[in-house]
């Protein structure tokens, strides 16, 4: 199983390592993330199809039968491609709010929801989970921060700029998964249509790189230990024009210890964050 050296700094529990956390994908053909305890593992977002979704859990050495729940943050086809088939293969309950259930189409035949409500706690096994709502154009997206065992993970992708709320939940995250989606010349000068150009670009499309930049250069709080940049398009970005905007931004940070960054990719998994 590929794991990060970044398993070096954070906290072990005995000797288990109690928290791991995985990109399976991470861009506009498909979100998927997997978070798992000793106890608890679970699916965030189903955008890979159900096939592709088992083959990258079993290439980090992950079985999707151990999966406790598909947890769902909107109804974008990104990121609930694979969720039919998944739910009804798997047998587990989808947590998801109620615009975002009635937004979608469900086959009858799964029938185990469990509701969540934005800017409200809820558990799963030994996770405790906050969505909490974000700016982007679905019927009620949300964000997520996951925590057990006195750590804290940040998903936060899908938001056209990052209001202070969002800055207050990933305050204090031990690794965070960010969006940084696009280079704002590149889509500019690129080949979408120029009412997707407007939707990308306005405050309920998504991050630029230089938003993320100026997130992480100004409000970001310095403490988490791997930072992973996500849902980068393929069309309107460069992961190297990704990866320097962000270590600029994080070389004037004078907080701390720069993070581990990482780049999350729609074809492969990322390495298994371990701690």
């Amino acid at each position: 199983m590929p794991v990060s050296r970044a398993r070096r700094h954070l906290v072990l529990r005995g000797n288990r390592l109690s928290l791991r956390i995985c990109v399976l994908g991470s861009g506009s053909k498909g979100n998927s993330t997997w978070i798992a305890t000793a106890r608890t593992r679970l699916l965030i977002d189903a955008g890979l199809s159900g096939r592709e979704t088992c083959a990258r859990l079993a290439a980090v050495g992950e079985r999707p039968e151990s999966c406790n729940a598909i947890v769902i943050s909107h109804e974008h086809s990104d990121h609930v491609t694979g969720l039919r088939k998944l739910a009804l293969d798997l047998g587990r309950p989808v947590y998801i709010n109620q615009a975002t259930r009635e937004a979608l189409t469900w086959d009858p035949r799964i029938t185990a929801f469990e509701m969540f409500v934005a800017g409200e706690k809820f558990t799963i096994g030994d996770i405790e989970i906050t969505p909490f709502s974000v700016p982007h154009d679905a019927a009620d997206p949300v964000a997520f921060t996951f925590e057990a065992e006195g750590l804290k993970i940040g998903l936060v992708t899908d938001l056209g700029y990052v209001p202070e709320h969002v800055k207050q939940h990933v305050h204090g995250c031990h690794a965070l998964i960010f969006e940084s989606n696009h280079d704002v010349e590149m889509l500019r000068v690129g080949p979408y249509p120029w009412f997707i150009k407007q939707r990308v670009m306005s405050r309920h499309g998504h991050l630029s790189n230089a938003t993320t930049a100026e997130f992480l250069a100004d409000a970001y709080d310095g403490g988490a230990q791997v930072l992973v940049l996500a849902h980068l398009s393929e069309t309107n970005n460069h992961p190297e024009i990704a990866r320097l905007t962000a270590l600029e931004a994080l070389e004037r940070l004078a907080k701390g210890t720069a993070p581990e960054l990482h780049l999350a990719s729609q074809s492969a998994p990322t390495k298994v964050f371990e701690f």
